[in-house]
């Protein structure tokens, strides 16, 4: 019997609970967004070298970059599936080639990844 009263008491609880969730008033906003288009210092490609020491890329030399991004800073990130390690540099002035040093050597494998962002000038 106390079984049955405790579950009914159970059930017109829960029942009091959903009964005050449907009367709260919800009210509608607006998310909103934006897009800004982001001017490009080059869409030429680029020339990525990565250099090794005993089976590892220890830097990676980027060269063919443009006076436009001269003053940004070029960041790279090596990935070989396993591991991964990234640097930066400072761009010239007048473009050119920028050696970047990874933080750890990353070994060389089969299939790799590189990846180059110039942030700035």
């Amino acid at each position: 019997m106390w079984r049955r009263t405790v579950g009914l008491g159970l059930l017109t609880l829960a029942s009091a609970v959903v009964g005050l969730a449907a009367s709260f008033a919800v009210s509608t906003g607006s998310l909103g967004a934006s897009t800004i288009a982001v001017p490009r210092c080059t869409a030429a490609g680029l020339s990525v070298l990565q250099n090794l020491t005993i089976g590892n890329v220890v830097s990676v030399t980027v060269s063919g970059l443009p006076a436009a991004c001269g003053g940004g800073t070029l960041q790279v990130t090596v990935n070989n599936g396993s591991t991964n390690s990234s640097g930066s540099a400072a761009v010239p002035a007048g473009g050119g080639a920028t050696t970047v040093t990874l933080a750890l050597p990353v070994a060389v494998t089969a299939s790799e990844q590189t990846d180059l962002v110039v942030v700035g000038p």
